[in-house]
Parts: C-alpha cells; structure tokens; sequence
C-alpha cells in the first residue's frame, strides 16, 4: 500500500488533486444535509442574511475557490501550503457548484427541477477528477514496468471509449445518463443507443 500510494499518488504530486477532490465532495455533501435541515426547519441552522439579503453560500464559495486557487499555483504540487490550498480551494468549488443551477439562470432554483442542474454538474466534475486521479493523466509516473503500462493503456482505452459514449448520449439529449456514465460503464452505453429526444443536437442534425 506504502509503495502504491508513494508511485501514484506522492510521485506524480496528485496529493492536492485527491485532498480537493475529497473537500469537494464532502462539502457538497454537507451542505445539501444542512440545507434540507434548514428548509425542514431542523437543526440549529438558519439562513445567513445581511442588511436583509439572502447571501447565498457561493457567495463565500467563490472567495475561498479564488483564495484557494491562487495558493495552488503560488504552493507548487508538494508541501503543506499547496495541500491547504487544496482543501480550501475544494471546499470553494463545492459550494459554488452546489449553487451552479442558481448561476446558470439567475435565480433561485435550488429546490426547482432546475436545480438538479448543481447536481448533475457536481457528478462530473467529481467523475473527471476521479479520472486523473486514477490515471488518466499518468504523466510523472517513473519505473513503471510493461505490464503496468499496458494495465494502464487499456484502462485509459476504456474510459475513453466510455466518455464518447457519455458525449453521444448527451448529443441525444440523454443528460443524466451521459453524466452517470461517465463514472458507470455501460449506463452511457444505453443512452448512446436509444432514441433520441426530440429537440436534441442528434436529432435536428439527423
């Protein structure tokens, strides 16, 4: 396990891109929890407001992803400072991306059918992260033998087939399946090979 984590994680200095990705997920969890709480009236939760104003929580999303991000590139991919700039830069995406839906229309969605939106796009990015980080992007791996390197291209082989799948799906106005796709195999699959939607991309192209 020491010798694994050392090549594919600490080597190639993907440390950051797994502490982001795990801050980003677990804030995106937390707050869907702490949100429901507060709708529900439960908890010791509230909404935050100032002089009146609902601030939403990608209000301080947006701070600490610029915070975050900008720590990133000044700490380099080793160290204490680019692992906190990571968690923090995490947290901030997740709070954004929670409010995504609320971004792409302006408004208020977040309990609409709209604002599965925020989901959906948290699903993907929590996917294609995942995705480099279980080598699709294995660049800065050393040593490796032929064997790891063919273990490695056809995995890669594999996930790129899958995302085209994901893509033609999408093209057919398949949405969520071409989103869960991308982190299931096959479920794309299904989406690429049925009809598709009237008013999608496929369909007034062909």
């Amino acid at each position: 396990m020491g010798d694994w984590w050392q090549r594919n994680i600490m080597e190639p200095g993907k440390l950051p891109l797994l502490l982001a990705l795990t801050a980003f997920v677990l804030t995106f969890a937390i707050t869907r929890v702490i949100t429901r709480l507060i709708r529900a009236g439960k908890g010791p939760f509230g909404n935050v407001k100032a002089g009146g104003v609902h601030i939403h929580h990608v209000v301080p999303g947006v701070v600490l992803t610029v915070v975050g991000g900008f720590g990133a590139v000044a700490g380099g991919r080793h160290g204490v400072w680019s692992a906190l700039a990571a968690v923090v830069f995490g947290i901030g995406a997740g709070l954004v991306l929670d409010e995504f839906a609320l971004i792409l229309h302006l408004d208020d969605v977040y309990w609409s059918e709209a604002g599965r939106k925020s989901v959906e796009v948290v699903v993907l990015t929590a996917a294609l992260v995942g995705l480099v980080l279980a080598g699709f992007t294995p660049f800065g791996v050393d040593g490796m033998s032929q064997d790891e390197l063919q273990d490695r291209a056809n995995v890669i082989a594999t996930v790129a087939g899958n995302f085209l799948f994901s893509l033609l799906a999408l093209a057919k106005g398949k949405a969520r399946l071409a989103i869960f796709g991308v982190i299931v195999p096959l479920i794309a699959l299904v989406g690429a090979v049925r009809l598709a939607r009237p008013g999608s991309p496929w369909a007034r192209r062909f």
